[in-house]
């Protein structure tokens, strides 16, 4: 299994209406301080097989892109989501974060 993989095996459980930080990807898939290589994998990730909306950073914040509607998007599916934001545009991870059992 590759790198990228690991990091879509964890990013897939992430349910519906919850959010999980690149760091606490990195974590569960056995590689702790790796959360720059979760974000290399999810920009390169094709299609929607994998749930990349609901990884933020650890500020509860959308983490930039190269293209300006990038951040509108993403928020927009965790809106449709039921994920909300508070008016810094953070989403407050003690109540949306995801915590695996």
């Amino acid at each position: 299994m590759t790198l990228y993989e690991r990091f879509y095996e964890v990013v897939a459980r992430i349910p519906r209406g919850r959010v999980a930080t690149y760091g606490q990807v990195a974590a569960l898939a056995g590689l702790p301080r790796h959360s720059r290589h979760v974000g290399y994998a999810l920009a390169a990730l094709t299609g929607d097989r994998v749930p990349w909306q609901r990884v933020i950073n650890s500020r509860g914040e959308i983490s930039s892109r190269d293209y300006p509607d990038a951040v509108r998007g993403q928020r927009a599916r965790l809106e449709d989501e039921g994920v909300e934001f508070d008016g810094r545009g953070r989403v407050p991870l003690k109540k949306y974060q995801w915590k695996p059992r």
